[in-house]
């Protein structure tokens, strides 16, 4: 086997593995569990109000550096 021959099966093996990865991803059982991943930033939302709103909080109590 010479090298331009191992070349081309080890192109042909990527090209496999992303057929592969490909149609996983777009396979109709995957579909849920990448919707679900997808929706999960905005279920954030509840917890990132409370924290503006404590960021602000603190915001008022400005620390100075002294050590200047």
């Amino acid at each position: 086997m010479d090298y331009g021959t191992l070349r081309g099966l080890v192109a042909l093996l990527i090209l496999a593995l992303f057929i592969i990865i490909v149609a996983w991803s777009y396979s109709k059982k995957r579909n849920s569990a990448f919707n679900n991943v997808a929706n999960s930033i905005f279920d954030n939302d509840k917890v990132t109000k409370q924290d503006k709103q404590r960021h602000l909080d603190t915001d008022s109590k400005q620390e100075t550096n002294k050590n200047v």
